[in-house]
């Protein structure tokens, strides 16, 4: 079996609204290159995107209107209780945005969506297999890498609205570069070890330490080039950054 692993970022599957446009054509895209070998299976696993962030901004506006003894009694007392309400709006989001992308796929997704990368089946029926978030702690990054590990896949690539990675942010610093290849500990340093929900970066620092310590490639490419991804599906030059 050639089993490919897509982490699809919330940010293009809805980056306010649901973008039909792209799911149109990566679903198109994604079908021929199964049909084009009977051994072709994907994996895909849904990102929160913007209606993740709207819930998790508008929840720490309200914690943030009560104060002292109210703070305690709604469970705001502390920046972990926090941080842990928001993941779960953040994996809400996932299972809504993954649910409409396994609706694309139709009678090739044949499983329900995967909401505990633990809990796969062993091997899954059809050619596709839509997965979500599973629990606070890490972003849906770190189920691509889990599921990869599980169905002995290689690879994950990470789709995203950045082609490449940067050595900064360049919205911040105009003399930020890009990358072609980075080493996973030059690019944890870049990413660094704490996941805080919300958090925009490359790829999960909870998941980069445990794709480095699975060997797995990552690839980072932009999700809205369809024929690019389809040249990483086909194991052609593309564009993006890979990390090994």
């Amino acid at each position: 079996m050639n089993t490919k692993v897509l982490s699809v970022g919330g940010s293009i599957i809805a980056p306010g609204e649901v973008d039909t446009n792209f799911l149109g054509e990566f679903g198109k895209m994604a079908v021929e290159w199964l049909m084009s070998d009977a051994g072709n299976r994907l994996i895909l696993v849904a990102g929160g995107g913007a209606p993740a962030r709207v819930y998790q901004n508008a929840y720490r506006k309200v914690a943030e209107s009560f104060t002292g003894e109210q703070k305690k009694s709604a469970a705001f007392a502390s920046e972990a209780e926090l941080n842990n309400a928001c993941d779960w709006l953040g994996i809400m989001a996932t299972r809504l945005n993954a649910q409409i992308l396994k609706t694309v796929f139709g009678p090739l997704c044949k499983n329900d969506v995967v909401t505990d990368p633990t809990a796969a089946p062993a091997d899954f029926e059809g050619k596709v297999l839509v997965a979500a978030g599973w629990k606070p702690g890490f972003s849906t990054d770190n189920d691509a890498v889990l599921l990869a590990e599980k169905y002995k896949a290689n690879t994950v690539v990470n789709l995203s609205n950045i082609e490449k990675v940067y050595t900064d942010d360049p919205r911040k610093n105009p003399d930020a570069k890009p990358i072609d290849t980075i080493s996973w500990a030059d690019f944890r340093k870049i990413v660094g070890d704490e996941w805080v929900p919300g958090k925009n970066c490359p790829f999960d620092p909870i998941a980069s330490r445990k794709a480095q310590e699975l060997s797995l490639t990552v690839i980072c490419a932009g999700g809205k080039n369809i024929p690019n991804i389809r040249a990483i599906l086909d194991g052609k030059d593309y564009v993006g950054t890979t990390i090994k």
